[in-house]
């Protein structure tokens, strides 16, 4: 069977990138957790079956805002590939991420800092959004936790734009928003660990070995981008007819 060259924006690719990048960002997403359970009643906060849903919600509430930023990845990409063209359109797009997705691996793995630099492009809307955060401190109920999860989804992050760079290949607006969304669920097991195991996760985010993996991890899922007939896993499911 021929190879699918949509492989690369697939869901579970998705999915897997959240649930490994997401310990590279631990001790920024750490604190934030660490803001909205300090400023809940120590009731609450010595209290897991307690603290479990609000931390939930604030996570649903960070997802929700991935949901959306892909849905508007969608939109930029209907309009850059109404002027290129389809087919030119999304291959530049494509090779446009596979290029992202392999810095963000080099930048993970301690290999490339400067990628850092591309979440400056974020901090004119972040500053806009993040005093709407602040009004929701102290959090006193899940619906605020939501909310103040929606403002924290807007934060500047590499890795957010890298995997929003994949979702802008996924062909349309609700196939990127629903790229974005695996990739939220693929970050929830780490982060919801942070308001619960915070130590233990924040120490494994710590070995450099580690993050190294994560590294060439994410370099393998950028080449599998830009050359997707060499995925073993990527075919087709329609029947070509030969003539």
């Amino acid at each position: 069977m021929p190879f699918d060259p949509a492989f690369n924006t697939s869901y579970l690719v998705a999915f897997i990138m959240g649930l490994f990048s997401s310990m590279h960002c631990i001790g920024m997403c750490g604190s934030i957790i660490g803001t909205l359970t300090l400023s809940l009643g120590p009731d609450i906060r010595n209290n897991k079956k307690l603290l479990l849903p609000f931390v939930f919600n604030y996570n649903f509430g960070r997802i929700t805002s991935y949901t959306i930023a892909g849905a508007l990845a969608g939109i930029i990409e209907a309009l850059l590939t109404m002027h290129l063209g389809e087919t030119h359109g999304h291959r530049m797009l494509q090779l446009l991420s596979a290029v992202i997705m392999a810095s963000a691996g080099l930048y993970i793995a301690g290999w490339f800092p400067r990628f850092a630099y591309i979440e400056k492009a974020g901090m004119h809307v972040w500053k806009k959004i993040e005093p709407f955060g602040r009004k929701l401190i102290p959090v006193k109920n899940r619906t605020q936790a939501y909310l103040f999860g929606m403002v924290w989804g807007w934060l500047p992050c590499g890795l957010v734009y890298t995997v929003l760079a994949l979702a802008a290949t996924a062909g349309d607006v609700s196939k990127s928003a629903l790229t974005m969304l695996a990739f939220g669920l693929g970050t929830l097991p780490a982060v919801m660990g942070v308001g619960i195991m915070t130590h233990v996760l924040t120490r494994l985010s710590r070995m450099q070995r580690f993050k190294q993996a994560i590294g060439l991890f994410m370099i393998i899922l950028a080449l599998l981008a830009a050359l997707p007939w060499l995925n073993p896993m990527a075919f087709t499911t329609q029947h070509i007819a030969i003539h």
